[in-house]
């Protein structure tokens, strides 16, 4: 099966306000690709600057979601399941920036790894960084690939110690 680990940085707090995005796919456990973007939001003031260090000046020349769809799209190609931590932000992100822009994005499966952490792991918080170190995953913490990364080095975790996947299903 063909996963793909998804990762937004939002520039406010509006649902098509993508400012970078990451990309890991991976073929059962193995990853095979990955891909990063930053994506010029539809409002110049970035909120988050301090959380993810993406300013307005690193993201005025870049292309929107739009204009990078394309290539969004063709690297989703084969992507049978999307993966996320907290799958429910991503995926209010990747539908409400694609909605504003007309985009139909794939209708798709989520797997979430937070809510997998909660079920499979014994932790007192499973935020990203937390469930990272406690598997010794490294993280660079509210940088879309890397987020990404660490969710797809999660889920293969998972796989390895034989939980059950399906129990991390996006309902």
């Amino acid at each position: 099966m063909i996963y793909t680990a998804i990762d937004f940085e939002t520039a406010d707090n509006g649902k098509d306000s993508a400012c970078a995005v990451g990309l890991v796919k991976m073929q059962d456990t193995c990853i095979i690709d990955s891909f990063y973007r930053l994506i010029r939001p539809p409002r110049s003031w970035i909120k988050y600057a301090y959380f993810h260090g993406i300013t307005w000046d690193m993201l005025k020349n870049q292309p929107n979601f739009a204009e990078q769809w394309h290539d969004i799209e063709a690297f989703l190609k084969g992507t049978e399941a999307f993966i996320a931590h907290n799958a429910q932000f991503d995926k209010g992100v990747l539908y409400g920036t694609a909605n504003a822009y007309a985009i139909r994005p794939p209708e798709i499966p989520f797997y979430c790894t937070l809510k997998g952490s909660r079920k499979f792991l014994q932790l007192q918080k499973n935020s990203l960084d937390c469930v990272c170190s406690a598997l010794q995953i490294n993280l660079q913490h509210h940088h879309a690939l890397s987020d990404a990364a660490a969710c797809a080095e999660i889920f293969i975790h998972f796989h390895k110690q034989g939980f059950p996947i399906n129990s991390c299903l996006l309902q």
